[in-house]
């Protein structure tokens, strides 16, 4: 894995908050050059703590120890205030709005290893390994339908569940954290997009009630 430093101004102190969460993105902008500039310049307001690039180049962007600039506005679990609980990490990769791709072997090597060092270090919940459009969903679509959550789920990264018979409804999501707020249909397409991204509809189905319950199975019962 090579890594380079290129230091962002974009960041400020966590405020006391333990690091829980570890926050996926794409960069969805033209090219690497362009998304890296725009996480660097202080104009944005944008940063992340690490970039990968497709080659599988990682940038150290923000110290962990620091606030980086990712998620926005977002929830999780009842908490509001993503930003200082975690970690962001960016995938260079143009997005729906300029010609999303899949994500290369080497870019998905390196960002695998790159979250086995930060799981060393932070004792974030594979729970609450999420992408961008979990926490938050009215926004964002990142990083996707076509993002390996199995691969890295498999890996020791984050949760994959085995479908569980159920009658849950789309309501039961905010257990699993949700934002119990947001659009319903929004926060449907955002847990298909990351639990069954072969249909996209924001339309809730037995799939996805027992694609759900087999996450809550994987909780430890205080998180239920």
């Amino acid at each position: 894995m090579r890594r380079l430093d290129r230091p962002s101004p974009n960041h400020d102190a966590r405020d006391g908050a333990a690091i829980d969460m570890l926050v996926l993105h794409y960069t969805g902008m033209a090219s690497a050059a362009a998304a890296i500039d725009r996480l660097c310049d202080p104009a944005s307001k944008v940063s992340a703590h690490y970039t990968i690039d497709e080659d599988g180049t990682v940038y150290a962007m923000v110290p962990e120890d620091r606030r980086a600039w990712h998620a926005g506005l977002a929830h999780w679990a009842g908490q509001g205030n993503i930003n200082s609980r975690s970690i962001g990490i960016e995938l260079v990769n143009p997005g729906h709005e300029f010609g999303y791709r899949a994500f290369p072997e080497e870019q998905v090597a390196a960002l695998t290893t790159l979250c086995h060092s930060i799981l060393v270090r932070h004792p974030i919940p594979s729970a609450r390994v999420l992408g961008h459009s979990d926490v938050a969903p009215a926004r964002k679509e990142d990083p996707g339908e076509l993002f390996p959550w199995v691969r890295l789920a498999k890996s020791g990264i984050g949760l994959w569940p085995q479908k569980r018979d159920s009658d849950l409804t789309a309501g039961a999501l905010a257990r699993f954290g949700y934002d119990p707020d947001a659009p319903q249909a929004k926060v449907i397409a955002a847990f298909q997009r990351h639990f069954r991204p072969r249909l996209i509809d924001g339309v809730w189905d037995v799939e996805c009630a027992a694609l759900l319950a087999g996450l809550l199975a994987l909780l430890p019962p205080s998180a239920v």
